[in-house]
């Protein structure tokens, strides 16, 4: 991997002969956890989870007017996960980004390779950069841009294990293929976005591989004018899951008024649709997010859509989120109300309450210099006897969950020619 950052770097400095501009940056990004009731209810007599963790990318930049290309490699690791003698690293470094893009003429461009899809609001799409891994994709895109108010995106990914000289079964935990257009654009004070997604996840039947496709159909739309800021988004999906029939929603809407130049007040609610859990119909009700950045939603505790509550009872978020920002301060605090979207019953087969739980989550952030930042938070979930029999655990213990992070990201080298 040495050898490989080196001849990355000597490779895309020989290409600065032609090039406009050429740069090396790092990003450097340890984090200490405080775990006593992440992402579940913890049960009794379990002690809280205490750690650091750190992602460390060094991105290596190309650029000039038609062609562009990028390289992040990164190491992800939690500090102590090998010895101080270890010879080699429990995780090894990735590659998370490696993409090239070049213009076919002024409104027409490619780009292609390992890269972050992020639209919109990162509901469906997201770079999921909370997450000390991040989220990329194997995918080719084509932009057609014929002015900037309009933009079409043409995606489209096909996943295999490996080289083969036959067909064989993908086991990687991950989707087999999709493809999406996505249009976006813009007027005096409204954006307006479409996307339409087909994806492919495998299916083993009777020993036989196959896929299933499902998809996504959706709309989001900002607004914003003088102390005022809108956006809502609705999405709709259809297809197969596993051969049984997907009919789900999502349907949000955010307001946001500017009190001062330093504080913001908001309202949010987001409606995911479920499926009861006493339903007889094999029909599924559970709308999946996907890609989406789902950290960024429905309370930094992650107890919905991240890596859980998948095919589940869905949720309804009721949020204010009130933010201060002065000089170099950024101050966040956020009250949800979570309940659920679909009937829940106990093992009696008695209907629950729907409420699931109240979390509050506040952050603070320092900004020390142009490319260090310092950030806590804290978050506490009271929770309802619903959310315990869903996740768990004892919902009369204390879940909270709090956090550090210092986030370094020094410019090593740039070039302009």
């Amino acid at each position: 991997m040495k050898k490989l950052v080196i001849l990355a770097c000597l490779g895309m400095l020989s290409l600065t002969t032609y090039a406009q501009e050429f740069g090396i940056d790092l990003q450097l990004r340890p984090r200490v956890e405080y775990r006593h009731g992440y992402k579940t209810l913890i049960p009794d007599a379990i002690d809280a989870a205490t750690f650091v963790s750190q992602r460390s990318r060094l991105n290596l930049k190309y650029g000039r007017t038609t062609l562009n290309a990028f390289i992040s490699l990164q190491n992800v690791r939690v500090w102590g996960d090998v010895s101080t003698l270890s010879a080699t690293d429990a995780n090894g470094t990735a590659i998370h980004e490696a993409w090239a893009s070049f213009k076919l003429d002024s409104v027409l461009s490619f780009k292609m390779g390992r890269q972050e899809i992020i639209y919109d609001d990162s509901r469906i799409f997201g770079n999921v950069d909370w997450a000390q891994t991040g989220r990329s994709h194997d995918a080719f895109i084509a932009t057609y841009q014929p002015n900037v108010n309009n933009r079409v995106d043409l995606g489209i990914a096909l996943n295999e294990e490996d080289e083969t000289l036959f067909k064989t079964d993908y086991n990687v935990n991950n989707y087999k293929a999709f493809q999406y257009v996505w249009y976006h654009t813009k007027f005096d004070n409204l954006n307006l976005s479409l996307l339409a997604l087909n994806t492919g996840f495998t299916v083993n039947t009777d020993g036989n591989q196959e896929v299933d496709y499902n998809q996504t159909f959706g709309a989001y739309v900002t607004f914003g004018k003088n102390v005022f800021k809108a956006d809502a988004s609705a999405y709709y999906q259809t297809g197969k899951i596993a051969d049984r029939d997907l009919n789900a929603f999502n349907v949000s809407g955010n307001l946001h008024y500017q009190v001062t130049s330093s504080l913001n007040l908001g309202i949010g609610a987001e409606y995911v649709s479920g499926t009861d859990m006493n339903s007889t119909d094999s029909e599924i009700n559970s709308f999946n997010p996907l890609f989406g950045t789902n950290h960024k939603f429905n309370g930094w505790m992650d107890y919905f859509f991240v890596g859980n509550h998948i095919n589940s009872v869905g949720l309804v978020d009721i949020n204010l989120p009130i933010k201060y920002q002065q000089d170099k301060w950024t101050l966040q605090l956020i009250p949800h109300l979570f309940s659920s979207a679909a009937t829940v019953v106990n093992l009696m087969g008695n209907e629950q309450d729907a409420y699931l739980g109240t979390e509050i989550d506040f952050s603070l952030g320092y900004k020390i210099a142009n490319d260090i930042d310092f950030q806590l938070g804290y978050s506490h979930m009271f929770a309802s006897d619903t959310m315990q029999l869903l996740k768990g655990g004892n919902n009369d213990n204390t879940n909270n969950w709090a956090w550090a992070m210092f986030v370094f990201k020094p410019k090593l080298f740039t070039h302009t020619k």
